[in-house]
């Protein structure tokens, strides 16, 4: 029993201690790649198709504010008020999940980012409950506008397309920070779904849900919005 409890003693010291410790890391430095971009790469090998990885980082102040805006009203409306998880919107999902209704999820934009930096895809109670730990850790460590900027740079925003630069780059042939908020809108109408739905040749639902998000930016107040948010 000694041997045991001084085993889970030392997993649970490095657990907290590398994962605090890669918190910090990356609170400065770019995310060299996430789990999803390895399974992409890995699936597109395996099936035999292009496994290129489209992927560039670029700081806070070299994408457009129309990108960082319109990811906020697609994706989390009270992002600059909560603090990692919106109980309002928990709420909703579970009324309307318990109804049998299409099942809803109520996913912040700090949460999506704790999963697919540290994380794997998939469903399961240890990995929500790793993606809860995570995400208290970066509204802690790493603010506001540190997340909204990881957000935007590992969202994949198409087919083994990774962030907002390489999503410009290759459906609009422009840098990121000179996306307009037309634009901006249609590559975050296509986040719950990237790989069925393009912001390159929008069908009906990214055309109708693009005007959707442009609308929501108004109605929040523009780019005021998301002024001031916590750098720490």
């Amino acid at each position: 029993m000694r041997k045991i409890r001084r085993l889970l003693s030392k997993i649970i010291f490095y657990f907290f201690a590398f994962s605090i410790g890669g918190v910090l890391l990356f609170k400065f430095l770019p995310i060299p790649f996430t789990w999803t971009m390895l399974d992409r790469k890995v699936s597109a090998i395996a099936e035999g198709k292009d496994s290129k990885i489209h992927y560039k980082w670029r700081s806070y102040h070299k994408v457009s504010r129309e990108m960082h805006l319109a990811a906020v009203a697609a994706e989390d409306q009270n992002f600059p008020v909560h603090w990692g998880f919106d109980i309002k919107a928990l709420q909703k999902a579970y009324v309307n999940n318990q109804k049998g209704k299409k099942v809803r999820g109520a996913s912040t934009i700090s949460q999506q980012v704790a999963k697919n930096v540290f994380l794997w895809q998939g469903r399961s109670y240890l990995r929500k409950a790793l993606e809860v730990y995570f995400t208290a850790l970066i509204e802690l460590i790493w603010g506001k506008q540190r997340i909204l900027e990881v957000y935007v740079n590992v969202a994949e925003m198409g087919p083994n397309t990774f962030g907002a630069e390489a999503a410009s780059q290759r459906f609009f042939g422009k840098p990121a920070s000179h996306l307009t908020r037309a634009e901006a809108a249609r590559l975050a109408a296509v986040l719950p779904s990237p790989v069925k739905w393009s912001a390159a040749k929008p069908g009906p639902y990214v055309t109708r849900r693009s005007g959707v998000i442009q609308k929501y930016m108004r109605a929040l107040g523009g780019f005021k919005y998301i002024e001031g948010l916590r750098k720490f």
